[in-house]
């Protein structure tokens, strides 16, 4: 059985169900899956505990953000100009006045590329590590073929450990993609599950706006407005994370006797409802950790009292009370926010300001809180913008290049990763692809990104096909 176990990942599966099949050593099947799946021995060592993924999504320009190009022609360099920052080569943004201040606690890698140039499923690759099925125009929408998102990767492997975290391993914030967009009828893919099924989906809150062309991302809004609203938590009275503890530890002994396919996926089915009700069954902590309204208020200052302040700080709460993986969307409320097909108005007045506030403050607070060293920060959109930009200084979309930012987790500091073009057009030197990004999480979370993850009827897939960007960590 030693040498079995032992064999390459593309043939240990069909060996094991062979032997398995057989009645080998008299070991039934679900023991050998589950021999399959509890083996960690070629772990990376982590370097973070939890992760915050600030998506925003529309496509920030790079050209107006952290690669911006002063002596480019004036059709390609912009209306914006950089401030000092203190890290050396580093332009950034006038706009972005505060992370200007803080650029020696984060790492700015300016080589982002890919060439599905489409909003829905360029979202979908930057949250997964992998290429939408759907192709560029076919559609907008989630479906159950999507690929499941780190978050949801990183919490099948928590239950895979045995880990039951009293808070979500894995929360959506402040609203689910899309459903602020326009009339509410649209769900961007990205952050789902997909075909991993429900089990290892979010927990997602809700926000309301207060009308069509309502965005509070862009104002301040009220503590009534901020319940961040988890849709289904209603606990039955009495019902605690021990009693479920309790039925589930019933469960498993006796599922111990069972050995038979049909038995086995039984027990599957029951495990997707028991894992969500022991998700949404929250200790006090980490229910108060929603209640933003708790927060010293000096500190709700301090993040904006818009809605992706809020959303941010709460993000730090969750991961204080024990969440794994916050994703924090910057939707595009109006349709087109960081989507600047039509000017730079909005960036200037409304995105980038509040961005910029959001941003620092998380990475301070957390830097004061001796959280960052554990937490590792992501923030990128899901495209960047044309270096030309057109008459009224909006640009269109080029997924052939754009920003990310990453802060903690055992990122290095002060540094600037790749090379780009004299119009911020392409990579010159160290192209990273979503396919990397999503693999360097995976590891400084403790995750092998050659590992395998299985869908509903038992097949496995790699996690990912990239590399992680060693680079970037100290």
């Amino acid at each position: 059985m030693l040498t079995l176990l032992n064999q390459a990942p593309e043939t240990n599966r069909r060996r094991l169900l062979q032997a398995a099949g057989a009645g080998m050593l008299g070991v039934s099947l679900p023991k050998v899956l589950e021999a399959v799946d509890n083996n960690f021995d070629d772990a990376p060592s982590p370097s973070a505990k939890n992760v915050i993924f600030m998506h925003l999504f529309g496509g920030p320009s790079q050209l107006e953000t952290f690669d911006m190009k002063p002596d480019a022609p004036s059709d390609i360099r912009g209306p914006f100009k950089p401030i000092p920052c203190s890290t050396d080569g580093l332009l950034v943004c006038e706009h972005l006045p505060n992370i200007a201040q803080i650029t020696d606690k984060i790492t700015v890698v300016k080589t982002m590329t890919h060439d599905f140039n489409d909003h829905s499923g360029a979202g979908h690759y930057v949250q997964t590590g992998h290429r939408w099925h759907v192709p560029i125009g076919g559609g907008f929408n989630v479906t159950p073929q999507d690929w499941p998102a780190i978050g949801s990767v990183a919490k099948y492997f928590d239950q895979r450990r045995g880990l039951i975290n009293e808070a979500p391993t894995y929360a959506v914030l402040p609203n689910a993609l899309g459903s602020l967009q326009q009339k509410g009828d649209i769900a961007r893919p990205g952050e789902t599950a997909g075909w991993l099924g429900g089990a290892y989906a979010p927990v997602v809150t809700g926000v309301n706006k207060n009308s069509e062309n309502d965005n509070p991302f862009w104002r301040t809004c009220t503590d009534e407005e901020l319940q961040f609203s988890i849709k289904g938590l209603s606990p039955q009275a009495g019902m605690t994370i021990g009693r479920f503890n309790s039925r589930a530890q019933l469960l498993n002994r006796i599922n111990e006797h069972q050995q038979t396919l049909r038995e086995l996926d039984r027990t599957r089915v029951f495990d997707k409802y028991r894992a969500r009700a022991l998700e949404l069954v929250l200790s006090d902590k980490a229910r108060e950790a929603f209640d933003v309204t708790k927060e010293d208020p000096k500190t709700r200052d301090t993040y904006g009292r818009h809605l992706y302040g809020q959303s941010a700080l709460v993000a730090r709460r969750l991961i204080e009370a024990g969440t794994r993986f916050v994703t924090v969307q910057y939707d595009c409320v109006d349709g087109y926010s960081w989507d600047s097909h039509r000017n730079s108005d909005d960036v200037k007045k409304h995105l980038l300001p509040t961005f910029d506030q959001a941003f620092a403050a998380l990475v301070n607070d957390l830097d004061d809180r001796g959280m960052l060293d554990d937490t590792l920060i992501v923030v990128m959109g899901e495209m960047g913008r044309t270096p030309k930009a057109n008459s009224s200084w909006g640009r269109n979309h080029w997924s052939t290049l754009f920003p990310a930012v990453l802060a903690g987790g055992g990122i290095k500091r002060g540094f600037i990763y790749g090379e780009t073009d004299k119009h911020a057009a392409y990579a010159t030197a160290h192209p990273v692809s979503p396919e990397d990004m999503a693999a360097t999480i995976f590891m400084a979370l403790g995750i092998n990104p050659n590992w395998q993850i299985q869908d509903a009827i038992g097949r496995p897939h790699q996690l990912t096909s990239g590399k992680p960007v060693l680079d970037l960590f100290i």
